[in-house]
């Protein structure tokens, strides 16, 4: 009897899907045919068929159990008099008609939120009506409108959070700072950026000591102040609801959409500079070598006595006789003892062997309208790493007392590389000649050394992509296993209550364990489909984490499982803000880049896959692919261990780290792609890596395996030039043309097409 699975409909924007199993197995490849009847996101069973040639699972749907209640964002057109609707999201395969009666007050051209009527079948394509008009696709701020829409980011609070949050007060009454430590006079400040206008987290710090004569054990005395959002926010109300139901704050270039109400996350919770607001404290001692030696948790009332940036505080501990610390000198010496006990956390950083790579952050900077007028590199300063390590062990000392207190809690939780990626970073050391390797359970030290032997080689941005690439994704969970990046044996978030709802509960957790009782979690509303599929995945990698059967966690119980379900939830809720903010910055990027069509860059191969190379520009930190097929009239194969394309005549390489010049030549807004082309010999200089001896063998080309990257992207037949090039050509064909602007290579010329 053929197997049968239930799964999540992946749509393909070339027209076919993939199902995503609940089990966490691969994902099961639909053709077109098998297609034409279901949506993207539609919940089906499906019988496995066959095997394609790479050994991949192939699907025939048997049912659709569950429809998609995801609305479709699109534009409404009108082709020989019938409405219909694009979907913005090409994964949808399938343009929605709108009955005459349907459209609203919605004018053709204009972005709309569509509800589906009938699905698709067959022989007939979906009906829809238009439940919402958001505009014209050129408004400033459509991308974010479109976002928020296309990921279910919630983005309205609720008439019962909005009615509570007008109740609550507008600064701290005489009641609430009943049974709390008074700390006004202590001179707390906030470091933060220049944009920030939430502030989490005060600091304070002074020399100290412990125990007394020749056997004192001197140190620093380490305040970390963080806004007690616990006390407004009560379990169960209804900001409590929408600040769960959201998980997370969500950042766009120019506009947030806040966890909590702005009455709160601006105004009550934040700790603004001079006026008196509620806190819970963890007051630790740290000692010369940077280890927290003891540590206590209470509830506060504080006064910032300033607020800084991270600009300013760089500038003051890099001369304390200049300009800005002349106007900040009563709290100059402050800061000087915040970079002492900085200097020796960072002991302990590299004691314990915490992976610490440099990587280049960008950030965007817009107009009035909205659009980019540039992307500049973002830079880490000292003040930067100075409130990290602070956090971090306000942080390491939550999870501690938790723990400790064996109460239940979400941990931080970052596991090491799997055992398949292990070993495909072992080959990869091994080929690249780096003489370094890792153990079969591999420390963080074992990663940071590598990192710092080889940061003065040439291919040292390569090296250390490689080794950022093997490590797993965070997540929050009850089930304590460490963090492997950053070396703690236990670690969880306690630092930005107003952003995060794991630290809101954290706090939560902590304010009973000092009350001598135990937190309950609410019953909330269950998370929607939307995240299903990850919330699986999670809960199975969970289930799997440890290999080893005596150390394996037991059972959950009831409570446990609870706990489990909202650290799946908050997991999925974090990633979900993610890939909206990254489909924003994509679409920003895309509308930056057709300004720029023909233009040449110079830029640095970011990855290399079986189809082509990924190229991030100098200039602009923008990302774009070069094909295979536009590498030259040579055949290239794609070498795994490596993670290079080297050719087979020539024996040219390219990795990650290799510099090349560019041309822009494609950019697709609906599907948020660029495509660049190499500028040939004499149009510029293309520095690549030297031939290599041998390069004639048959290598097996191997799958692209980054996040980010579509397996289905992948070139089939990277061993044939024509083979691949038909099969671009065909891709090129199947693809919707709205949004499209490319330029021809002869003449450099810009041709729209219809947007």
């Amino acid at each position: 009897m053929l197997e049968e699975v239930e799964g999540i409909v992946q749509g393909h924007r070339d027209g076919h899907g993939f199902v995503s199993r609940d089990d966490g197995a691969p994902d099961i490849y639909l053709p077109p045919n098998e297609m034409r009847a279901v949506l993207h996101k539609d919940r089906v069973k499906v019988r496995i068929v066959r095997s394609d040639r790479k050994g991949r699972p192939e699907g025939r749907v048997v049912e659709i159990t569950e429809r998609s209640k995801q609305p479709i964002i699109g534009r409404l057109l009108q082709e020989s008099g019938v409405w219909l609707v694009a979907p913005e999201d090409k994964r949808y395969g399938q343009d929605v008609l709108i009955p005459k009666g349907a459209t609203s007050v919605a004018k053709p051209g204009q972005v709309v939120v569509v509800e589906l009527i009938e699905p698709p079948a067959l022989f007939g394509q979906p009906v829809g009506r238009i439940k919402e008009v958001l505009g014209e696709v050129d408004d400033p701020g459509m991308e974010i409108e479109i976002a928020v829409r296309k990921y279910s980011v919630p983005h309205e609070f609720s008439d019962a959070c909005v009615a509570l949050a007008r109740t609550l007060p507008d600064k701290v009454r005489p009641q609430d700072k009943l049974h709390r430590i008074d700390l006004t006079d202590i001179p707390l400040v906030t470091i933060d950026g220049e944009d920030a206008r939430d502030f989490d987290d005060a600091v304070y710090c002074e020399p100290a000591s412990k125990g007394r004569g020749k056997t004192a054990l001197k140190g620093w005395r380490l305040l970390v102040a963080i806004a007690d959002v616990s006390h407004y926010v009560e379990t169960g109300n209804a900001i409590d609801v929408d600040a769960y139901d959201r998980a997370t704050s969500v950042y766009f270039p120019r506009r947030v959409i806040p966890m909590l109400p702005e009455k709160l996350s601006n105004g009550l919770c934040s700790l603004n500079p001079e006026v008196e607001r509620l806190c819970m404290v963890c007051d630790m001692f740290v000692t010369e070598d940077g280890e927290v030696d003891a540590y206590q948790f209470y509830p506060a009332v504080m006064w910032s006595h300033a607020r800084f940036t991270y600009t300013e505080v760089a500038a003051i501990l890099g001369n304390t006789r200049g300009p800005e610390a002349s106007k900040r000198k009563e709290r100059v010496q402050d800061l000087l003892n915040l970079h002492g006990v900085y200097q020796a956390l960072l002991k302990s950083r590299h004691k314990r062997g915490a992976v610490d790579f440099e990587t280049t952050e960008t950030q965007i900077v817009c107009d009035e309208n909205g659009r980019i007028e540039k992307i500049v590199p973002r830079t880490r300063n000292t003040a930067h790493r100075l409130i990290e390590e602070a956090m971090l062990a306000a942080n390491v000392c939550s999870a501690d007392f938790i723990a400790q207190n064996k109460h239940q809690g979400l941990f931080r939780v970052h596991e090491g590389p799997t055992p398949e990626k292990q070993e495909t970073l072992r080959n990869y050391l091994k080929a690249s000649g780096i003489g370094m390797s890792i153990s079969d359970k591999p420390a963080p030290g074992e990663f940071q050394a590598i990192a710092e032997a080889t940061k003065d080689r040439p291919d040292a941005q390569q090296i250390h992509s490689m080794l950022l690439r093997s490590m797993s994704q965070a997540i929050y969970t009850p089930i304590n296993s460490g963090h492997f990046g950053l070396a703690f044996d236990a670690y969880t978030h306690f630092t930005s209550p107003i952003r995060r709802y794991p630290d809101l509960l954290v706090h939560r957790v902590i304010k009973a364990i000092l009350a001598k009782s135990k937190y309950q979690l609410p019953t909330l509303p269950t998370p929607g489909e939307a995240h299903a599929k990850l919330a699986r995945r999670l809960e199975k990698n969970l289930a799997s984490r440890v290999a080893n059967p005596e150390t394996k966690p037991k059972k959950l119980n009831a409570e446990g499982t609870a706990w489990q379900a909202a650290g799946l939830h908050c997991s999925a809720n974090e990633r979900r803000a993610d890939e909206a903010s990254r489909d924003v910055e994509a679409w920003l990027k895309c509308k930056y880049m057709r300004e720029h069509l023909g233009e040449e860059y110079s830029g640095v191969v970011s990855s290399a896959t079986s189809f082509g190379l990924f190229v991030t520009l100098d200039a602009m930190y923008v990302e774009g692919l070069v094909h295979i097929t536009e590498l030259g009239g040579e055949y290239f194969r794609f070498d795994e261990a490596r993670q290079e394309l080297r050719g087979e005549r020539t024996g040219i390489r390219y990795a990650i780290g290799t510099r090349v010049r560019i041309q822009v030549s494609r950019v697709d807004l609906d599907g948020r792609k660029i495509d660049f082309r190499l500028v040939q010999e004499g149009a510029g200089s293309i520095p690549r890596l030297p031939p290599e001896k041998g390069v004639g063998r048959d290598i097996k080309p191997g799958r692209a395996d980054f996040a980010g990257r579509s397996d289905s992207d992948a070139g089939a037949g990277v061993a044939f030039k024509g083979k691949v090039r038909q099969q671009r050509s065909a891709a090129k064909s199947s693809r919707s043309s709205r949004g499209v602007e490319k330029v021809s290579p002869s003449t450099k010329k810009t041709t729209k097409k219809r947007r």
